[in-house]
Order: structure tokens, then C-alpha cells, then sequence
């Protein structure tokens, strides 16, 4: 079946929105399989930008159907401050559909989000505090509260009054914080359903009806492998799963509905918040500030700081395998285009000696190893003009075959800028 998945192979911040964007071109549905508001996706379309947290990113494209699927959770105000932001960019956003069967994230998540952080103190997540956690925490409790819920006030009504009487009781007898006003809420929730639910759909239904229909369907996560509740570095995780095969429960497919696994790769990498960072360039280091700087490393929605490294191969290499990538899309390269060399995690070396090629599953060795780096060199001019693989410089296109060798499967897109037309199409993706 022509399921495509886009999927992030670092910490995040790789750059999955404008390769969603691009390759949507083809697609009939995009699909937004999990995570919530805590992740943007910035666009360049023309020298217009896009910042988008809830929609898929190929809602620029009008041929597109965007789905936020029923892994996902939703704070309503916000999609709907999206739309409105989009329609005043000219943008319909009428084609987006939301699952029925999506969480909601209530305000009583997003104030447990803020004081539980306040509270751990220096062990804190580094979270967004915009109640991700605590709505996948309450999906898995079986608490929650659903988008399908918002069409019948009475079971919103009682649902609510139920998980009050337990979020109240945290926050005034442990936080000693003012309880929340069920009155207030249902006020503020059922407001928007006049705007909300003409959105609402069956989506699992719209995604098989496109794939048997042999439409081209393109799923697109937030965050990334190694943000991964299961397999990131956890606890300095999310609270979902946006690997490749969180696609399957997110948006309700099999694993055969699924052909293509591209896996975004920066040609360094960042992340945000806390936890281990083996190639890690600390701020006040020249070429970290550099690559910092040049690639505009500042949160989408928190304008939070990255922190900011040499390329990883040893995590490359462990999400090609945990995501089955057939391939992978590197982006800003052109941010190293003044560096005079370029290094390469290829390994890691642990406080006894031993050599991992792979990430140890051990936190505490992971927190702990160094870095065993080759290096390549640069190339010393700029690339945001390059059209062809043909047009970077010989060095370039040295450190993409690299990467190729290392992850274990080929480049097929390079971006060489932030623009939509700034993509390098290598043979084998053309």
C-alpha cells in the first residue's frame, strides 16, 4: 500500500515539516500520527513562513486532505487559533480533519504540566509545560477526555466532573494551588464545538478509503526516534511514541499499509531540554554558537535555545534500524558551509574502554560516554544555490556519501536552505 512515514532520526528539530511539505506534492492525505502542540513544524513556501504545531504541514497544498489522527492530543483553542492564523494567510483550512477518538488536553494538564516541573526541581524534564504528559498519561489511565466527547455535553459534563474531583484534590492538598471551576471549562470547551465540529471524522475510515484506492498517504510525526517514550533517551523523552511504527496506533493502520520510511536527518544535530548529548558543543564553543546561529536553532513555539552538536552516526545508525528508514533526507547542510572541517561521531568510548557502535541501552553509560569522532573536510562556500547533487562542492558531496555509509541507506533529498525550492533530489529519489 503507498504509505510514506516521516520521521525524525535525532531529538527532534530536524527539519520534518518542509520534507513533509515537499514530498505532499504527491500525496492525497497527510496524517499527523501523534504528540500535540509542543512540536512545531516551520515551512518556507515563496519567502512566507509558516509556523505550524497541531495541522499537518501539507496544508499548503490544496489537493491535500490534513488529518490529525487519533494518536495525537489536542488542546482545541490552540488548533483553532492555527486555522485562524492560516485563513489570514490565505490558506483553507476547512479540508483539515480531526479524530474523534484524539484526547483533549484540559486545563488541569497543563497546570500539573507546570507545577510537577517547578516541583522536581534540577531533575526537571525540560517539558513545554502545555499538558502533552499529562493528557497521554490520563489517555493510558483511562481517564481522559476525547474530542468525540465535545458532541455530547452531558458525558463531557460528567467525564470532567469525575477527573476534577481527583485533579483538584493534587493540586490544592500537594501543589496548594486553587482548584479548577468544572462551570469555567465547560463553558470554554463547548464554546468552540460550533467551529470544532465540522472538522470532526471517522479518520481511520478517510486513511483506508485513500490507501485501497491506492492514493499516496503521508504520515508525519512530531519529535523524534530518540524522543521516543520507549526507545529515547527516557526520562528526557515525550510522552508518545514518534517512531515509525507509532504510526500504526496513531493513525489506525497495519504495518503493510506502510512502503516508504524517510528518515530526516540534520547534517548536525540539536535538542532541546534536558538528557545525555554525547556530541554535544557547549554554548560558548565557536562552532557550536556557529551552527546555532546559522541555523536559526531556537524552539518553534518556546524560542528555547538548542543545544547544538556534531553529527551522531552511532544514533543515525540505531534509528535507521528502529525506524526500518528505506532512506534518508538530510537537511542544513548549508549550515556548515563556512566550517574549514567537519567531525563525525562514529563511535562511542566508554570510562572502561569499551567501544559501542551502537547506543548502549544503559543510561548510566550513556550519560557517561565520549565521542570517538572522524574527520572530513570542509568545504568553505556557500551551497543555498545548489540545484543539482552536481552543484555542491566536491567535499559536500563527500560528507553526504559518508552519511549514506554510515546509516547503512541512501540520501535521496538534501536541503540546501529553508525554502520549499531549496531541496537537492539525489538519482535514486528522483
Amino acid at each position: 500500500m503507498p504509505g510514506t512515514v516521516i520521521v525524525g532520526t535525532q531529538w527532534g528539530d530536524e527539519g520534518k515539516g518542509r520534507f513533509t511539505d515537499y514530498l505532499a506534492e504527491e500525496s492525497t492525505l497527510v496524517v499527523r500520527y501523534q504528540g500535540g502542540h509542543n512540536a512545531g513544524h516551520t515551512i518556507v513556501v515563496d519567502g512566507e513562513t509558516f509556523a505550524l504545531q497541531l495541522v499537518p504541514s501539507g496544508v499548503l497544498h490544496s489537493h491535500v486532505t490534513p488529518i490529525i489522527g487519533n494518536g495525537v492530543v489536542v488542546d482545541p483553542a490552540v488548533l483553532l487559533d492555527e486555522l485562524d492564523m492560516l485563513a489570514g494567510k490565505g490558506v483553507d483550512a476547512s479540508r483539515v480533519r480531526l479524530s474523534g477518538n484524539a484526547h483533549l488536553i484540559m486545563p488541569y494538564h497543563q497546570e500539573l504540566d507546570r507545577v510537577t516541573e517547578r516541583f522536581l526541581g534540577q531533575a526537571k524534564l525540560g517539558t513545554t509545560k502545555r499538558g502533552i504528559g499529562p493528557a497521554y498519561a490520563d489517555k493510558a489511565a483511562r481517564v481522559g477526555i476525547r474530542v468525540q466527547d465535545l458532541l455530547d455535553p452531558k458525558i463531557f459534563r460528567a467525564k470532567l466532573e469525575l477527573a476534577l474531583r481527583e485533579k483538584n484534590g493534587v493540586l490544592a492538598k500537594v501543589y496548594n494551588r486553587l482548584p479548577l471551576e468544572a462551570d469555567e471549562i465547560c463553558e470554554r470547551y463547548l464554546g468552540m464545538v460550533p467551529r470544532l465540529e465540522p472538522l470532526i471524522a471517522d479518520t481511520v475510515h478517510l486513511v483506508h478509503e485513500a490507501l485501497e484506492a491506492g492514493q499516496q498517504v503521508l504520515f508525519e510525526g512530531a519529535q523524534a526516534t530518540f524522543l521516543d517514550l520507549d526507545h529515547g533517551t527516557y526520562p528526557f523523552v515525550t510522552s508518545s511514541n514518534p517512531v515509525a511504527g507509532g504510526v500504526c496506533t496513531g493513525a489506525g493502520v497495519g504495518p503493510r499499509a506502510i512502503d516508504r520510511v524517510v528518515g530526516v536527518t540534520k547534517a548536525y544535530v540539536t535538542r532541546v531540554g534536558s538528557g545525555p548529548f554525547p556530541t554535544e558543543l557547549f554554548e560558548g564553543d565557536p562552532v557550536g554558537d556557529l551552527l546555532v546561529e546559522r541555523g536559526g536553532e531556537f524552539g518553534t513555539n518556546t524560542g528555547r535555545r538548542r543545544r547544538a552538536g556534531w553529527l551522531d552516526a552511532v544514533m543515525l545508525r540505531h534509528a535507521v534500524r528502529l525506524n526500518t528508514c528505506t532512506e534518508i533526507a538530510l537537511t542544513k547542510l548549508d549550515v556548515l558551509a563556512p566550517l574549514a572541517e567537519l567531525k563525525v561521531c562514529v563511535a562511542y568510548e566508554a570510562d572502561d574502554g569499551t567501544r559501542y557502535d551502537h547506543v548502549p541501552y544503559h543510561q548510566s553509560v550513556l550519560h557517561k560516554v565520549r565521542p570517538v569522532y572522524e574527520t572530513l573536510p570542509g568545504w568553505k562556500r556557500e551551497i543555498d544555490g545548489a540545484l543539482r547533487i552536481g552543484d555542491l562542492p566536491a567535499a559536500a558531496r563527500d560528507y553526504v556519501r559518508f552519511v549514506e555509509e554510515l546509516a547503512g541507506v541512501p540520501v535521496s533529498f538534501v536541503s540546501v536552505g529553508p525554502g520549499r525550492e531549496q531541496t537537492v533530489v539525489l538519482p535514486q529519489a528522483a
